[in-house]
């Protein structure tokens, strides 16, 4: 496991007011995908938004990702260590999260990027 953060994501009720502060109070620019608005430029991309529609659960936060190098190890040590999954691993192009509350309430992403071979 690595001690760094490889990716944010702000979940957001507002994406347009959200990306507007971000943009405004530290100049961060957004670059948008066809995955929607990120942050970062043409040298790569570090974080992103997550509109949260109305009656979604989830409260408005930032998600900071983990690198793992498996995602299933991880989020079951996880559970062993008083975790609990909110969102089961879902796997997209660039790889596999899995989102969890860890026992103090703070939430963070699981990260296993894909096989690049």
């Amino acid at each position: 496991m690595s001690q760094q953060f490889v990716f944010h994501d702000v979940r957001t009720t507002d994406l347009a007011a959200s990306r507007r502060f971000y943009t405004d109070l530290f100049g961060w620019a957004v670059t948008d995908t066809p995955a929607g608005p990120m942050f970062g430029d043409e040298a790569g991309v570090w974080g992103g938004f997550t509109p949260l529609p109305d009656g979604d659960p989830r409260h408005p936060q930032w998600i900071p990702y983990v690198p793992v190098t498996d995602v299933d190890a991880a989020a079951r040590r996880a559970v062993q260590l008083g975790a609990r999954i909110v969102k089961p691993r879902t796997d997209l192009p660039p790889g596999s999260v899995v989102v969890v509350d860890e026992p103090g309430g703070a939430t963070l992403a699981l990260w296993q990027p894909a096989d690049r071979r």
